[in-house]
């Protein structure tokens, strides 16, 4: 029998042979499941294995296979750049317009989410992150109190982000269920942490504070110096 560990990384492999390229439009399922990048212990002890493995291989499954369907009901879809439907979601027509915020929005937010983690980075940004951070919240550590508070006080589910409003300042913002700061106006988005329970109940159980605390050690902050870069 396999240990966990070799199990994992045997789930882990199959896993990341048998998806496509994120995004990839124009084939007969446009909406495919993207790989981690990285293994699913690797976030350990902050975030264990069985919680990566679940939340990666049965939650965002779940997201991509109903955007999918939902592909099936308006194929227009599989034509558009999802960036553009989240952003304006009367785009879409009513019948399945809250398939698409449900499914393709939380698409859209755990790949953004996968990306944003990283095993051993740095353990702060730099540059003109770092800069901005420090005009906006008077430094790393109150910025990081502002996201805990917006995802510690998210009733029920939800996401809390470090966003580029439209006045071209960094803002902390909270968004339910799989909404977006897309269709918020946001100039670009950073960082965003998931709050749903599926992310952090298996180790932290009722503690969200103490995972969000956790959640920090995983950060990729070349990552999210790059989103902010963004702004456009």
């Amino acid at each position: 029998m396999l240990d966990r560990r070799r199990f994992l990384a045997f789930t882990a492999a199959g896993a990341t042979a048998a998806v496509l390229p994120r995004f990839a439009f124009g084939q007969e399922k446009p909406f495919t499941l993207p790989p981690l990048g990285y293994p699913y212990e690797a976030l350990e002890p902050h975030i264990d294995a069985q919680t990566m493995n679940i939340h990666h291989t049965r939650h965002h499954q779940a997201y991509v296979n109903n955007a999918n369907a939902a592909v099936e009901r308006w194929p227009e879809l599989a034509k558009m750049k999802i960036e553009d439907v989240l952003r304006d979601l009367s785009k879409a027509p009513e019948a399945v317009r809250t398939a698409i915020r449900n499914n393709v929005g939380g698409h859209w937010n755990h790949t953004f989410f996968w990306d944003l983690m990283t095993p051993g980075g740095a353990k702060e940004p730099q540059g003109d992150l770092k800069a901005a951070i420090d005009q906006s919240f008077g430094g790393l550590d109150k910025m990081k109190e502002r996201m805990n508070q917006a995802g510690a006080g998210r009733f029920g589910s939800g996401w809390a982000w470090l966003v580029v409003g439209k006045d071209g300042k960094l803002d902390v913002i909270s968004t339910a269920n799989q909404d977006t700061p897309l269709e918020l106006g946001v100039r670009s988005t950073v960082l965003g942490v998931d709050v749903w329970e599926h992310a952090y109940y298996l180790k932290y159980q009722n503690r969200r504070p103490d995972y969000l605390s956790a959640w920090w050690n995983t950060v990729n902050w070349d990552k999210a110096s790059a989103n902010f870069a963004k702004k456009g």
